[in-house]
């Protein structure tokens, strides 16, 4: 058995995403942290 194909994603969902990567500089999974600080700092508090 082979893997399951994923459904495409949302058009929206990618646009956003590569928004992020874009205006973040997105490289790594440290990068990821330091934009969602960045976004959400205020909301949560992230340790």
């Amino acid at each position: 058995m082979g893997r399951k194909k994923r459904e495409p994603m949302d058009p929206r969902k990618k646009n956003i995403i590569g928004d992020l990567i874009n205006t973040y500089d997105i490289k790594n999974a440290k990068n990821i942290q330091e934009a969602l600080k960045d976004l959400l700092g205020k909301l949560f508090k992230i340790c």
